[in-house]
């Protein structure tokens, strides 16, 4: 599969976590990628629910890092 294709696929995972509520909650980085925890907690239950997704492309990872930064600004 070309680098490209597998952004996208990467992309699509994100967003689809992204949309549906979560939040990113932690990183793991080393040499096989990054690991990115993500968190959304049901406030009537206060139960949370975790999901992790395993980042392997360049553009993956400046995507998730343009994300985050931007879910930093907003919580400030």
């Amino acid at each position: 599969m070309r680098e490209h294709q597998h952004y996208l696929i990467e992309r699509e995972k994100i967003d689809y976590f992204i949309d549906r509520g979560y939040r990113i909650h932690g990183i793991t980085e080393n040499l096989s990628g990054a690991f990115i925890e993500f968190r959304l907690k049901d406030n009537k239950t206060d139960e949370e629910s975790t999901e992790i997704l395993h980042i392997q492309t360049p553009d993956g990872r400046k995507y998730f890092s343009a994300l985050l930064l931007k879910q930093i600004q907003t919580v400030s």
